[in-house]
């Protein structure tokens, strides 16, 4: 279970020798464990472009919390899936090309359904005309 507090404060606007900051927060979130009953407590500060207009308290808790779904839907399954982290492409433009294949397969695979990656890879492996159907080219 976990409990959030935000702080936020726009009275930094022009004090600050940081561009574009808008406001600032602090962010505290305390856990429990609930079969353990362990407690954490973490606080955070963070600066926004977003002024307080754009992003009131209950936004800027909102934005921070979607932040992690970026993370766990598609850095995690590139880094668990396709073992990004070991592919020994470094040179020139090759990692930032690989890096998009994978996003493209990922994607694709999203569209088609998918709530897992891996079996979806594996069910591509298998067949090899998935792949091409998915990516709109028909197969005799």
């Amino acid at each position: 279970m976990e409990i959030r507090r935000i702080w936020v404060s726009s009275e930094l606007q022009g004090y600050l020798d940081f561009p574009y900051a808008a406001q600032v927060f602090r962010l505290q979130r305390e856990t429990t464990r609930l079969n353990t009953g362990q407690l954490r407590s973490e606080t955070v500060h963070g600066v926004t472009s977003l002024s307080p207009d754009k992003a009131d308290p209950v936004r800027l808790l909102s934005l921070n919390r979607r932040h992690w779904t970026i993370e766990n839907g598609l850095h995690y399954v590139r880094d668990v899936s396709f073992d990004e982290d070991r592919c020994r492409i470094r040179k020139y433009a090759g990692a930032r090309v690989m890096a998009s294949l994978r996003n493209l397969a990922i994607s694709l695979l999203r569209l088609a359904g998918a709530v897992y990656i891996a079996p979806a890879l594996r069910a591509c492996a298998r067949d090899l005309r998935r792949p091409l159907r998915l990516l709109g080219l028909a197969c005799n």
